[in-house]
């Protein structure tokens, strides 16, 4: 893989998250074709597509959980997918991925909360064992951000006391403890009853306008990214076939692909 057209660092004033000509494959599928995307800082960016289109591929590149074949990923200006050496840009080791990875938080559609923990323990682990954090600086952390989520009555609770919609609340705060550049949120209602869905999409909702963050969702909730997002990218066969404002999508999508997704979904709903 060639990676000369593309530079050992970024420019200061580039976005937070860039995929440069980015593509993954898996043996001859292609589920991501050159992908070219910025997240600019403080960015909500909304990722909608059918199934199959790349879109969770995106983030999980991002959180380094898959190896990319060809580009480059960049965070916060600096190489992510791969590092310097000699002058030259090559894959990344576990080691500087580890450390790049500290930047990134992500949330997931199935929590993937530690079974034998309680909830203020799920979300003090990390800041202690990998940012080496006091224990009693990481605890002050948690219990700000269960609090925040509205989940601190319930912070000595394991994971198999608390409903669906308090997990995924709990993963939120979990990721958060991080103080990540970049937060990922790959369908975080999907797996919850209709019922408490509601009260994650307030806590992203809070995020998003309290705290600016800058975040990269992949969601089937057309109302949410509707409302919440800066931008919204429709991706298909890899690709993103058209991006815009929510205005620009829902209400005057130009490619074809775009319009028969969301008259199928829509109209599912």
């Amino acid at each position: 893989m060639s990676t000369q057209n593309h530079p050992l660092e970024l420019p200061e004033g580039s976005p937070l998250v860039r995929f440069s000509g980015v593509t993954k494959r898996y043996g001859d599928l292609t589920v991501l074709d050159n992908l070219d995307l910025d997240v600019g800082a403080h960015e909500m960016v909304s990722v909608i597509g059918p199934s199959g289109s790349g879109k969770t591929t995106v983030l999980r590149m991002l959180m380094t959980l898959e190896k990319i074949d060809e580009g480059v990923i960049y965070v916060d200006g600096k190489p992510l997918s791969h590092m310097e050496r000699n002058g030259q840009l090559e894959f990344a080791n576990e080691k500087y991925l580890r450390t790049q990875r500290t930047n990134i938080g992500m949330v997931f559609q199935q929590f993937n909360l530690f079974p034998h923990m309680t909830a203020l323990e799920n979300c003090i682990e990390a800041p202690i064992n990998v940012l080496g954090m006091k224990r009693d600086e990481a605890e002050e952390r948690a219990l700000n951000l269960l609090d925040m989520v509205g989940m601190l009555e319930k912070k000595d609770q394991h994971p198999t006391r608390l409903s669906g919609g308090q997990q995924q609340r709990v993963a939120i705060a979990r990721a958060l403890a991080m103080r990540p550049k970049v937060m990922l949120l790959d369908e975080v209602t999907s797996a919850l009853d209709p019922e408490v869905i509601g009260e994650v999409l307030n806590v992203i909702r809070a995020l998003n306008s309290e705290h600016k963050l800058t975040m990269l969702m992949v969601t089937h909730q057309m109302g949410f990214a509707r409302e919440i997002s800066d931008r919204v990218c429709f991706f298909y066969e890899g690709k993103i076939a058209e991006q815009g404002t929510p205005d620009q999508i829902f209400n005057d999508p130009q490619n074809e692909r775009t319009k028969q997704f969301l008259s199928a979904v829509l109209d599912a709903n």
